[in-house]
């Protein structure tokens, strides 16, 4: 995983690298990241230029929770608070965030397709031996 902000020398612009969990258009969920730009503020406080968000939810999930194979409704952002999650792709990938980590889930389901839990979505499971607490932030 890429540093969280990263820093052109050159200009001394900094940006925030987002990791993004997608679908393909084989319908089947992977990772990546983006670079977002931290255009505005001063160069001691650089910032983003300001987004619109519909809002949030705060979800907390026992010791033990595992999901089943889903995608995801709403593109969202997913910021880690407390514990570790895993999430789980097809072919066995995953990836585990910990708490002031982050990613973006816009693994929708593709436009007219029908979900098939052997190719679509991921699957996320909370790890160790704290109870998972996550914030889900809609833009």
């Amino acid at each position: 995983m890429s540093p969280l902000i990263q820093t052109d020398a050159a200009s001394g612009q900094s940006s925030f690298t987002r990791v993004v969990l997608a679908t393909g258009a084989d319908g089947r969920a992977y990772f990546h990241e983006e670079s977002l730009p931290l255009s505005e503020g001063k160069p001691a406080s650089q910032l983003s230029p300001f987004k619109s968000a519909q809002g949030y939810q705060l979800r907390h999930s026992p010791v033990g929770f595992r999901s089943d194979f889903h995608c995801t409704g709403e593109p969202q952002w997913v910021f880690i608070l407390q514990g570790q999650m895993e999430i789980g792709l097809q072919g066995g990938v995953s990836r585990v965030f910990g708490p002031g980590q982050h990613f973006y889930s816009a693994d929708t389901l593709p436009a007219g397709a029908v979900f098939d839990p052997a190719v679509h979505g991921h699957w996320s499971r909370q790890v160790g031996p704290d109870p998972l607490v996550t914030v889900f932030l809609r833009d």
